[in-house]
């Protein structure tokens, strides 16, 4: 099969394995070429570990601390004539990577809300590791059936109280032009919170802690945006910046649930990228392609992979996590930086069509999106024909 990107709206429906392949090895090589992370955990669980923040934070535990990692993810292996999800080939290479160099990693492909995969992978964590001893929480999902009642939620991307309109990039056509997100209505709020608050991960800890699976000193961390004020509408004073203030209300009742061992619930902060979460989101993508074109002339763009290094070496794992003042740590400290807003919203105020290329790096965002499914990897032949039924060792029955 020759696969090529098939894109429809703000998703790609194809992956291409050699080149997931070849995005988990850049990231590897990426952790790996800062050295080894002192003190970092040893025995890690990731719940959402197959793309985005959740990929990149195994990928640092397991090269930049030689850890032992479990994934927990749902996502679908190649059928006769379709290819798998680029998460399903990312996870396939990450173990495979990490079995050539001696480190334990095993999946678990399945519905990370339900009782059944808690109890699945608690049984794996008894059997192979006894306990873990950092957990992140880094699931993202238009949908969840409570586990309890059975009743299906659906998250909404809206404002809250009155209709947003602002500038909007169609990543698409290259246009900049208008969108209004009308505001929430009867249940969205609830509805969003249920799907993208904090109640899950807290049923994760409590699963863990009701089995005695989390060790003496773990740390856990789910991950939170806030952005600027002008996504704030649609971001930190919408439905899902509702969804994240619970994460926030979680991350306190967590930290008391591990105090008794000597551990700590953390939100992190992280910054604004190309993912497959953000690209659904209105207005973002400007906001991106701006913040893109800034911090590339500073030096100081990142990646999720630089991102989540970072924040095990330099904020989870050497003592100094510098919270702010709502307890929260930030490394879209970067990102915030007065300069690089006050030029961001600058270019915001003049940015058009006509001017895209000039004041935002679109070809930037583009080639960060089409690279989340494994296509414009340096080295990969795009040309030739490649296999797409790959499995992930630890997945070999599915």
């Amino acid at each position: 099969m020759i696969i090529a990107p098939k894109i429809r709206g703000f998703i790609c429906t194809t992956a291409h394995p050699e080149g997931c392949a070849a995005h988990v090895a850049e990231q590897i090589a990426v952790v790996k070429g800062r050295g080894a992370i002192a003190n970092g955990p040893k025995k890690v669980l990731v719940i959402g570990s197959s793309t985005g923040y959740g990929l990149s934070s195994r990928i640092a535990a397991a090269f930049g601390s030689n850890a032992a990692t479990m994934g927990v993810f749902f996502e679908k292996p190649a059928e006769a004539d379709r290819c798998g999800t680029a998460g399903w080939y990312n996870s396939a290479a990450l173990e495979k990577a990490a079995a050539a160099e001696g480190l334990y990693a095993r999946s678990f492909n399945g519905d990370a809300f339900s009782d059944a995969m808690k109890a699945e992978v608690c049984a794996a964590i008894k059997a192979d590791l006894g306990q873990v001893d950092c957990i992140i929480y880094s699931l993202a999902s238009p949908r969840r059936t409570d586990p309890k009642t059975g009743e299906v939620y659906k998250s909404v991307l809206k404002s809250i109280g009155q209709p947003y309109t602002n500038k909007n990039l169609n990543t698409t056509s290259g246009v900049v032009d208008e969108v209004t997100i009308p505001p929430a209505e009867g249940d969205d709020v609830k509805n969003t919170v249920a799907v993208m608050g904090g109640e899950d991960w807290e049923m994760w800890i409590d699963a863990l802690l009701a089995e005695n699976l989390i060790a003496p000193g773990t740390q856990t961390v789910a991950y939170s945006y806030i952005g600027p004020e002008l996504t704030w509408p649609i971001y930190k004073n919408g439905t899902i910046g509702a969804a994240k203030e619970d994460v926030e209300r979680v991350q306190r009742t967590l930290d008391a649930k591990l105090a008794p061992l000597g551990g700590k619930a953390w939100v992190s902060v992280n910054k604004a990228l190309v993912t497959q979460a953000s690209s659904a989101i209105p207005v973002v993508p400007l906001y991106i392609s701006l913040l893109y074109k800034v911090m590339k002339a500073e030096g100081t763009h990142e990646d999720t992979i630089e991102q989540m290094d970072r924040l095990f070496r330099e904020r989870l794992y050497n003592g100094h996590p510098q919270p702010d003042e709502a307890g929260r740590i930030r490394v879209d400290d970067w990102e915030m930086a007065p300069a690089v807003q006050a030029l961001v919203a600058e270019r915001w105020d003049k940015v058009s069509s006509e001017n895209l290329s000039e004041l935002a790096d679109f070809d930037g965002y583009q080639s960060s999106f089409l690279r989340l499914f494994g296509f414009g990897l340096a080295g990969v032949d795009y040309a030739a024909e490649t296999d797409p039924n790959v499995a992930v060792p630890s997945l070999k029955h599915e």
